[in-house]
């Protein structure tokens, strides 16, 4: 009885899965035909009109605040960079680019470093910056601290008083009895002793 139960259940259950299943594939497929169709519009970028490149032989550039090395380095390019460029200036040598992040947003490279595609006015270069100040000193304050060294007396030389040398007595060399010489009456005595020594082994025979 409960196998039968539990057949004609999975038989339900299968059923009731499959009309399921049909009728979300057909909800897809309804779908999938009532998608419509639009044209997407294509992005496209602005011309950036002139454009100033760095030469692939120079690893970076700098980029200055104005046409000259008097004003101040204001950031780098790259090589092959690529950058809008506005003008130049009078004589030429250097190119005005659009550099973010200064004030103005404009900034100058050498043009020799650069490759320009597009043509360039010349435009006003800005005013030179302030040079800096130089710092002078005051000659009545630094006259305060000047040592003047007058001449003065080299100290005499006075020479030493003479080294006495002290002088010892050569002692006498030691004499024997009148003028003989005492290595004279050494030798004597050694004679007579061997003299005497041979006398007392004659007489002990």
């Amino acid at each position: 009885m409960h196998k039968r139960l539990f057949r004609f259940l999975l038989v339900i259950f299968t059923f009731t899965a499959l009309i399921s299943f049909a009728k979300i594939s057909a909800v897809q497929a309804n779908s999938l035909h009532q998608q419509p169709t639009l044209s997407l519009p294509t992005v496209t970028s602005s011309p950036m009109g002139t454009i100033a490149e760095v030469n692939g032989d120079q690893d970076q550039i700098n980029v200055r605040a104005g046409p000259g090395v008097d004003y101040p380095t204001v950031g780098i390019l790259t090589a092959r960079q690529r950058v809008p460029a506005r003008g130049r200036s009078p004589g030429g040598d250097w190119v005005q680019i659009v550099y973010p992040g200064v004030p103005g947003g404009l900034a100058w490279v050498y043009a020799y470093l650069v490759r320009i595609e597009g043509e360039l006015s010349i435009v006003e270069p800005p005013p030179t910056p302030t040079p800096h100040v130089t710092p002078t000193i005051d000659p009545t304050l630094a006259a305060q601290y000047v040592i003047e060294i007058g001449p003065q007396r080299l100290p005499t030389f006075t020479p030493p008083q003479p080294l006495v040398m002290p002088t010892f007595p050569v002692a006498a060399q030691g004499q024997g009895t009148g003028n003989l010489p005492i290595g004279f009456i050494i030798v004597g005595l050694a004679v007579v002793g061997l003299f005497g020594l041979m006398i007392s082994l004659l007489r002990g025979r």
